[in-house]
Parts: structure tokens; C-alpha cells; sequence
């Protein structure tokens, strides 16, 4: 949250493995590997001057985890909910979110 707040794409995209997916319902599309999700985090973080906020987080077990944020920027307001999975590396596999 701290790299994409502070529309730190390489910081950000180093927390992901090569093949991760973010599959993002809100937006209808699904984003496969880094190049794919380098776009999204420009397009809907830095150019929509996306803010986030934790509001909570429910950890699953070892590699999976459910998130809820609050979202402000240029579109106004929003709480997405993001189920996270890690690898053995402790990197990002899979995201899948959407809104309230």
C-alpha cells in the first residue's frame, strides 16, 4: 500500500511475481503478468491519483489474505475488497477485487 501510494511503480511491481494476475471485476478485466499489471497500477493508481487506506485485514492462512480498503482520488470514493495470494516467495500471485 505504502509504494502504490506513493505511485512507486517499480517498488509496487517488485512485490509481484512475473506471472501474477490481478483480476479486478469493478473494472472488467483481468491483468496477466507484470507488463499487464504495470498498466493497471498507471492507469487506475497514478492516473487516477488513487489514495488507499487499510481498513482491514483478515489473514486466511499462510498466502492468503482478504484486505478491505478506502479508496479516494479523481474518481471520488471508493471500498474495494482484495483477496491476496502469495507464492512461497512471499510475492503476489493473485488479486482479485472488486468494489462494494
Amino acid at each position: 500500500m505504502r509504494t502504490a501510494n506513493a505511485f512507486d511503480i517499480e517498488g509496487t511491481l517488485s512485490l509481484f511475481a512475473s506471472d501474477a494476475v490481478i483480476d479486478d471485476v469493478s473494472v472488467g478485466d483481468a491483468f496477466v503478468g507484470r507488463d499487464s499489471v504495470r498498466l493497471y497500477l498507471e492507469r487506475f493508481f497514478v492516473g487516477y491519483n488513487t489514495a488507499s487506506r487499510l481498513l482491514s485485514l483478515e489473514q486466511l492462512d499462510d498466502s492468503n489474505a482478504v484486505v478491505r480498503l478506502d479508496f479516494t482520488g479523481d474518481f471520488g470514493h471508493e471500498v474495494g475488497i482484495l483477496k491476496i495470494a502469495t507464492n512461497s516467495e512471499g510475492l503476489i500471485v493473485q488479486v482479485d477485487a472488486d468494489l462494494e
